[in-house]
């Protein structure tokens, strides 16, 4: 158990600190001083970032306003998984005891308070809740992963001042008459 959560950590660890590679064949002139060259960003690495470490992609990204996010949806969703599950196993087990006539149980405040169709249906209430919540944190976390994948090949999109878009009002006359109508207009700056 031990060997595999070190495994775990040092291919995280490489991951965010790759070693370096060594060519033996360097020509001079193809070398580029620092402040020149360009440092590949790879979709790639974010993705499996994030995969293992939620939230790891998106500092990847130098996205840090994103991590209190994803982490206040895990931080629900386990909530409520754990409230689900608590009142689904508390709704269980009283049907149990109400099932087998046990009337003193650990959960005899529910068998005197509910019928036993009554618990049976909190109980698989409790439990399509608890199905619900388990489907919406992986997709949370499946959106985590995506969202890594995507900033990640935008990171070098160029954004300049010439592309633009303006909303407007608009007067312009149309028909026979030459009425003046309103409107919206839109216009683009490529």
């Amino acid at each position: 158990m031990r060997a595999g959560i070190l495994l775990f950590f040092l291919f995280s660890f490489s991951l965010i600190f790759p070693l370096p590679t060594f060519s033996q064949t360097k020509n001079p002139q193809e070398e580029l001083p620092d402040s020149i060259r360009e440092k590949e960003h790879s979709p790639t690495k974010a993705t499996l970032m994030s995969t293992f470490v939620p939230g790891l992609g998106q500092i990847y990204n130098k996205k840090y306003w994103k991590l209190p996010i994803i982490y206040a949806g895990f931080g629900v969703m386990t909530y409520f998984i754990v409230f689900n599950t608590n009142l689904y196993m508390d709704y269980k087990c009283a049907y149990i005891e109400s099932s087998n006539g046990n009337k003193n149980g650990n959960y005899s405040v529910l068998v005197y308070k509910y019928k036993p169709d009554e618990l049976l249906s909190a109980r698989e209430y409790y439990r399509r809740n608890l199905e619900i919540t388990c489907l919406i944190t992986a997709l949370w976390y499946i959106l985590n992963i995506v969202d890594a994948a995507v900033d990640a090949h935008l990171y070098t999109f160029n954004i300049t001042d010439k592309l633009s878009m303006n909303f407007g009002p608009s007067v312009q006359s149309y028909g026979f008459r030459n009425e003046p109508s309103t409107g919206l207009k839109i216009k683009f700056k490529f």
